[in-house]
């Protein structure tokens, strides 16, 4: 089993220049005009024009202001100060800044089209190091 990741945009040159540039993808197919494929990522990125307004999944307009929603991408990067400082040049918008936490080091963006994603980059001991953190009880997890 393997995964794709679709990213609707309004719009498909701004979104090439933004994902090449933050990320160091490269584009490997053009589908015609609004549909781009970008490689560099384990798994492939589509990038589809659908223009702001259009009908999304269950009848939910699609829209380009920053939005929430219950699935978005962590990059895992080595640094991510210099990932949050290329971000940027590229046009991301920084909403939480870089911080440590016990499993890395860890900031919050989004794209120029609203979609909210991380950049992370692993401690030595990853997420392992949250199963021994102790719990709000004191006890280990």
């Amino acid at each position: 089993m393997s995964f794709l990741l679709n990213i609707d945009v309004p719009d498909i040159e701004q979104a090439t220049s933004f994902y090449t540039e933050a990320f160091g993808l490269t584009v490997g197919r053009r589908f015609g005009a609004g549909f781009v494929e970008l490689l560099g990522w384990p798994a492939p990125v589509y990038l589809l024009t659908k223009q702001a307004g259009t009908v999304g999944a269950g009848g939910d307009r699609r829209r380009y202001a920053r939005h929430w929603t219950p699935v978005h991408v962590d990059v895992v990067v080595d640094d991510v100060d210099a990932a949050v400082e290329r971000a940027l040049r590229a046009g991301a918008v920084l909403e939480v800044p870089a911080r440590d936490a016990p499993y890395g080091r860890i900031a919050m963006l989004a794209d120029p089209f609203g979609h909210g994603f991380c950049l992370l980059a692993f401690s030595a001991k990853g997420y392992d190091a949250l199963l021994e953190a102790p719990s709000p009880d004191g006890a280990q997890a």
